[in-house]
């Protein structure tokens, strides 16, 4: 059967039906009082996602302009950082910031591990000249389903005095991302993840403190500058065009996420997380992140007797469902399931099923047939 593609990958992800219909509008003036009114009831809407009183902004681009524009609108050239590194997405940040000419300093764990708080600690703690003056964390690192501990690594970096910069997106919106309670300086998330829209639009939170650092920041910048974001966006506009039918699909997208609420958002989050994770321990599939450091966005497989692309072809093929592979030296090692956005307990059943059945016909024998959909459907109905 034709066009039923379900995507069980960290993005992009499924989208609902309200929004694909208020994307499928017809534009209206980006400098005209209905955008001026969209774009005002949106900024209010993110502050609540985000929770937070300081300013989010919404860039054209993807999570990675929007994670771009959060390091480069606040340093300057030759500025010490501290970049966990336990993925891909974090040493993409290493890299960007390296590319700024930013002096870098890696602090790493193995790719399936949490990045160790007591090591960033010892390091701010070392710095008494305050020579540090920003810490880039990957809050859920999505290559290997990992979720770092962000809210203890911001408590040091806010004793230390530096700015503490997140990449929340395939977080925000998936578990708790508390910006003023944590005391986060710089969140960046993307459209295409837990916001359940397309790819398309960026999202960076800012502080007072980073706004501090902006007026003597001196890395180049232009249609990344936030400081025009920040203006436009006080008078309810935007510095550059806008893609206005996605600024529609946005606010359906948030009325929705508000109707059901934060904490159920977030439990439905954990609940289809664990779910899966019992599905494939019933299923003798070894999960690649322990439970303690499991984000709540993605959980990633390490099959061991069973090729891992073997299976993403067969689901794919089969059963019109789209797993994620293993990304760089993962590739062909660990196969990703995501459950994050428009993801119901349904999904989460359907997925778990046709794989079980992929592995059947892969001649997969370590595991009972139908136990991976017994073990998920009790974690689920237990609520």
């Amino acid at each position: 059967m034709d066009n039923k593609l379900m995507l069980m990958i960290p993005g992009p992800t499924p989208v609902p039906e309200p929004v694909l219909l208020a994307m499928a509008k017809h534009p209206i003036g980006h400098r005209s009082k209905d955008f001026e009114g969209l774009l005002a009831d949106v900024t209010a809407q993110l502050k609540w996602l985000h929770q937070t009183q300081s300013d989010v902004l919404v860039l054209a681009a993807s999570g990675t302009g929007a994670m771009e524009a959060g390091i480069i609108n606040f340093l300057s050239a030759g500025d010490r950082v501290l970049v966990g590194v336990n993925g891909k997405f974090g040493d993409r940040w290493a890299q960007v910031c390296e590319t700024y000419g930013l002096k870098v300093e890696r602090v790493t764990a193995e790719w399936g591990k949490p990045l160790d708080p007591a090591e960033f600690r010892r390091l701010l703690d070392a710095d008494t000249d305050k020579t540090i003056k920003a810490v880039v964390i990957t809050h859920s690192e999505t290559s290997t389903g990992v979720l770092n501990d962000l809210e203890t690594i911001s408590k040091d970096v806010k004793a230390h005095g530096a700015l503490i910069m997140a990449d929340a997106v395939t977080s925000l919106g998936a578990t708790n991302v508390p910006m003023d309670e944590w005391g986060l300086d710089v969140v960046a998330s993307g459209s295409q993840k837990g916001y359940m829209l397309p790819p398309g639009l960026g999202f960076v939170a800012v502080s007072q403190k980073a706004w501090d650092a902006y007026k003597t920041a001196t890395l180049p910048r232009f249609y990344l500058d936030l400081g025009k974001y920040k203006k436009a966006t006080d008078k309810n506009s935007t510095p550059f065009t806008p893609p206005v039918t996605l600024f529609f699909g946005l606010q359906v997208a948030l009325d929705m996420m508000q109707k059901e609420g934060l904490e159920s958002i977030f439990a439905r989050h954990h609940r289809q997380k664990n779910a899966t994770r019992a599905a494939m321990q019933a299923m003798s599939l070894p999960l690649f992140a322990a439970d303690a450091a499991a984000s709540p966005a993605i959980t990633a497989v390490a099959p061991v007797s069973v090729d891992a692309e073997k299976i993403r072809s067969l689901v794919k093929k089969r059963f019109d469902i789209l797993l994620a592979g293993g990304q760089d030296h993962l590739k062909g090692k660990i196969f990703r399931v995501g459950h994050l956005g428009f993801v119901s307990d349904r999904d989460i059943l359907t997925a778990i099923g046709a794989l079980e059945a992929a592995l059947l016909e892969l001649g997969y024998d370590q595991c009972q047939p139908g136990a991976g959909l017994a073990a998920a459907s009790q974690v689920l109905t237990q609520g």
